[in-house]
């Protein structure tokens, strides 16, 4: 299966199962939500979404693992990974998406960030 990060990260917050929030999340390392969220979620680091944990915002992080429902908009300056048991519905902008046997998506992705880094790249050679 994939793995689940590549870099070890310093969880600064989490969101246990049974707790609910409703507002605006701004961090820098990781934060892990297993509960309900509804609002804004912006950081500079990885967004984990565990299995169960139901999540209705509009996200904009490094990175983001998915493993219960996200509803909402994503824009991921890294990578996305949908694991078999998570599922999103919404439209994601990254320059890299993966989705493991099983995982649901329901939206558009737009991945042009990474064509344009691949386009400069040919150009400075």
């Amino acid at each position: 299966m994939w793995e689940k990060k590549t870099e070890k990260e310093e969880v600064r917050a989490f969101l246990g199962k049974g707790a609910e929030f409703v507002g605006k999340l701004i961090f820098n390392g990781a934060v892990r939500i297993d509960g309900d969220f509804q609002g804004e979620v912006y950081g500079q680091g990885s967004l984990d979404i565990g299995e169960g944990a139901l999540v209705k915002a509009n996200i904009a992080v490094n990175n983001v693992y998915i493993g219960g429902e996200v509803q909402g908009n994503i824009n991921v300056k890294d990578k996305i990974i949908i694991h078999s048991t998570g599922k999103f519905f919404g439209d994601v902008s990254t320059p890299v998406f993966v989705m493991e046997e099983g995982a649901v998506f329901d939206g558009r992705s737009h991945m042009a960030e990474a064509a344009e880094k691949k386009l400069a790249v040919v150009e400075a050679v």
